[in-house]
């Protein structure tokens, strides 16, 4: 018991007579990783059974610090999971710099380790590098003890690299799976950090833009001067853009974060007014420019209205950002069958072959026109809408045909 006393004060110091080497949070994670091995203690009280040794244990070894992950202790050594000493005041470092074995049988009569301040009264010693899968020295498989072991057999190395390799392989996997959780974590936390984000545009900016607003419309309503009527007209045309703008992000946000843009069907009169409605909105807010209207919805049906008239501004939005100013855009709204077609045409250079199959998807800007604002939205958000319908949405270009897109969304029957 002697001697004993002497390995536990000598060899290994209390961890309260050791520096931190290291941050805690490194530490602790490989800890933590052991700890959630199963097998480990196991595997270390069949070493101690196997070659008569009394302590072992999975240690973590760096260029400055051992510690001890696991441990099985037969001689009451005093080493718990947590325990750190100098890594110099071990032979783990050199097995960690030659990434080698080190067995030692009978220390005071081992020629290489008799006068080796590391061993003092330990007589007998092995340790294994554990190395994971991604080629980093993890530490070492380790067993000591103060009385001579037969440790020369083969089978005896044999048993200790197989289960160092098997701690290796595992602890990689505990590795992963927190950072993966980790992963999830900080997604989560971006997912809020984005529905504050949206919250922010849907609240904090919308306010003062409904202000802006309509000071600019009681301005125009008594304003006389027909020049500062014109600034105050542009000055609501540019709030209804980033007022359109905040809806785009809005709407691509949510469907983002959740399962697409949700929709309200609902059975609706007056489809075709709706229609109306938007096409003369936009004939007003772009007076120099032609749009030929054919809206003939005479029937009810069920949709979500203010949807569908936002694909119809996107699409004629975009047909006048995008078409030529010679020639009218052309919407036309019909009914066939049970669907609700929707057609809007401009002339103008087509949409190159190349950029056909991308132009629903997000941030796609036609690089053709020159007129590039906005963005990248509002074709996106309109196929999202026309597929919450269970509608089709396609389109065709080419410089003799022009461009069109055509809408078609089921009215008649209740969405399953």
């Amino acid at each position: 018991m002697q001697m004993i006393d002497a390995v536990q004060w000598d060899m290994f110091p209390p961890a309260s007579a050791v520096s931190c080497f290291e941050t805690p949070s490194d530490v602790e994670k490989d800890i933590l990783a052991v700890g959630k091995l199963d097998a480990v203690p196991t595997i270390l009280r069949v070493l101690c059974q196997m070659t008569g040794m009394g302590f072992a244990a999975v240690a973590r070894v760096s260029e400055v610090s051992w510690t001890a992950c696991a441990v099985q202790d037969n001689i009451d050594l005093g080493l718990k999971p947590g325990s750190q000493l100098p890594v110099k005041s071990t032979l783990c470092m050199e097995s960690r710099e030659a990434r080698s074995p080190i067995l030692i049988e009978h220390a005071s009569r081992d020629s290489r380790y008799c006068q080796s301040p590391r061993v003092q009264t330990l007589e007998s010693y092995i340790s294994v590098p554990i190395v994971l899968e991604n080629g980093r020295y993890f530490g070492n498989l380790y067993a000591v003890d103060p009385k001579p072991a037969k440790l020369s057999e083969p089978k005896i190395l044999f048993m200790f690299s197989q289960f160092a390799d098997l701690i290796a392989l595992q602890i990689g996997h505990e590795l992963l799976r927190d950072a993966e959780r980790k992963a999830f974590c900080d997604e989560r936390a971006a997912g809020d950090l984005r529905e504050q984000f949206i919250a922010i545009l849907g609240h904090d900016l919308r306010n003062p833009l409904h202000a802006i607003f309509a000071g600019g419309d009681m301005l125009e309503r008594k304003l006389q001067d027909p020049s500062l009527a014109s600034i105050v007209a542009r000055i609501k045309i540019s709030v209804r853009r980033m007022s359109s703008l905040i809806d785009d992000v809005l709407d691509f946000a949510r469907g983002r974060l959740g399962a697409g843009i949700g929709i309200r069907q609902i059975e609706t009169d007056d489809i075709g007014g709706g229609l109306t409605s938007v096409v003369k909105e936009l004939q007003d807010a772009q007076p120099s420019r032609q749009i030929l209207s054919n809206i003939s919805v005479t029937r009810s049906g069920r949709c979500d209205l203010g949807r569908v008239q936002q694909i119809a501004s996107n699409l004629i939005g975009n047909a006048l950002t995008h078409g030529s100013s010679q020639t009218p855009v052309k919407v036309t709204g019909i009914v066939e069958s049970d669907d609700l077609v929707l057609d809007v045409w401009n002339d103008g250079e087509p949409i190159p072959a190349d950029s056909i199959d991308k132009i629903f998807e997000p941030f796609w800007r036609q690089s053709t026109s020159a007129d590039r604002q906005g963005l990248g939205l509002g074709l996106h958000i309109c196929s999202q809408i026309v597929r919450a319908h269970d509608g089709q949405l396609s389109v065709s270009s080419s410089q003799e045909g022009g461009t069109r897109f055509v809408v078609k969304i089921p009215i008649g029957r209740q969405r399953v």
